[in-house]
């Protein structure tokens, strides 16, 4: 048995199997590369879900980790600490917003943003109590927690999880006419990913987001988006809704690369006067806005600038997707995406595309299936074209074979 074999064996017998990952460990990881527990190495091509947008390791955010946890590494918001102020003002100059709240996960973000909009709905719009409403959009993915799984039309998700959390009207994405009939006076906010990633790349037609954004300003009502997965460089913008004009959200939630994969660090953003409904003691975090969290979240976000991560990500983006569309076969049904947020979908008659995944591993490409027939392509942002050009021909090989 190899030393893999055995670790996964160890972990099947110990873990809940929540999870169906890949059949191989991971020990290393470094650049756009890791390694498994046997020494072979493997190109990254899911980035942990867009969280190692910088890479894995990155020289910089590791050592802002080693030297705040030399120093302090955790106060609790009962005190002030010395490096939370300095994050928040740079994560408010990147997002031009005007007040942060930090938590630690991307589903804690989203918990934050529900109650933050419910609680502006009852004491500024004047909605009724617990009757204010959030629209939400079908094949959407927010989290795992008990409300984001009541957002969610995921009957996996949901099953025997209920009763669910009330006042979420879920409709059709990237449908105009759907989003205008589900707005109504107790309607408090509409949240939404410009992209969705889990439900296999969906990209929304050209100027979608600014007219959903224009029916929520006539309306009095949030619009809110979730940049989670698609922010801080991903899609070949610093935030998707900037590749379209007038489009900026009321409030953003962002996650997962806002610490380079190094440590759990979310926030919501927004004005000062939707975030006024926030006073001492109504909503918290033992771990928000810590001092090691905020020193790996202000070098994650200056990476990102210094090494032009964003413009990387667009001219490789387009790179990418020009060379998938010259691949010959008839088993792709559609390639989609922004920068180097990329899905293949295959025909349903093709089959599922976890084995192509696999196939590709075995090649040396690591990728995950989503949404059952869709190869999610999302390399760190450090990627090359010449690791680029390397895994289009793994690609092409596997759909050949």
């Amino acid at each position: 048995m190899s030393v893999q074999e055995e670790i996964i064996q160890q972990t099947d017998k110990h873990s809940a199997h929540n999870y169906h990952p890949l059949p191989l460990v991971l020990s290393k990881g470094e650049g756009i590369w890791v390694w498994d527990a046997d020494g072979n190495k493997y190109i990254d091509c899911l980035s942990a879900y867009s969280a190692v947008n910088q890479g894995h390791c990155h020289p910089k955010i590791i050592g802002a980790l080693n030297e705040q946890a030399n120093r302090m590494t955790l106060t609790s918001r009962a005190f002030h600490n010395d490096r939370m102020g300095a994050f928040l003002r740079k994560l408010c100059e990147v997002t031009q917003m005007e007040v942060a709240l930090p938590m630690n996960t991307g589903a804690e973000a989203v918990e934050t943003a529900i109650k933050a909009v419910r609680k502006w709905g009852y004491e500024v719009k004047g909605v009724p109590e617990n009757q204010a409403e959030i629209i939400v959009f079908r094949d959407n993915f927010h989290g795992r927690t008990m409300s984001t799984v009541s957002m969610s039309s995921e009957a996996a998700y949901r099953k025997n999880f209920g009763p669910f959390l009330p006042g979420f009207v879920l409709i059709e994405y990237n449908d105009l006419e759907a989003v205008k009939n589900a707005i109504n006076d107790n309607t408090v906010a509409v949240i939404m990913e410009p992209i969705q990633g889990e439900a296999g790349i969906i990209t929304p037609d050209e100027g979608y987001l600014t007219a959903v954004k224009s029916l929520c300003k006539a309306s009095n009502v949030l619009f809110v988006l979730d940049e989670i997965q698609t922010g801080l460089g991903r899609t070949g913008k610093m935030f998707t809704y900037e590749h379209e004009k007038d489009a900026k959200p009321d409030m953003l939630i962002v996650g997962k690369a806002l610490s380079g994969g190094v440590y759990p660090v979310s926030a919501i953003v927004s004005s000062k006067e939707i975030m006024s409904v926030f006073t001492p003691g109504i909503h918290g975090s033992t771990y928000g806005g810590n001092p090691l969290g905020a020193a790996v979240g202000l070098a994650a976000l200056e990476v990102i600038e210094d090494e032009k991560l964003v413009e990387r990500s667009a001219l490789l983006g387009d790179y990418f997707i020009k060379k998938l569309n010259a691949i010959k076969t008839n088993k792709i049904a559609e390639i989609r995406g922004k920068g180097l947020f990329i899905g293949i979908e295959l025909h349903k008659s093709v089959g599922l595309a976890r084995p192509y995944c696999e196939a590709l591993m075995e090649k040396g490409m690591l990728c995950k299936e989503t949404h059952d027939y869709v190869i999610r392509l999302a390399p760190p942002l450090t990627v090359e074209k010449e690791n680029i050009d390397w895994m289009v021909e793994q690609i092409e090989e596997v759909l050949k074979d």
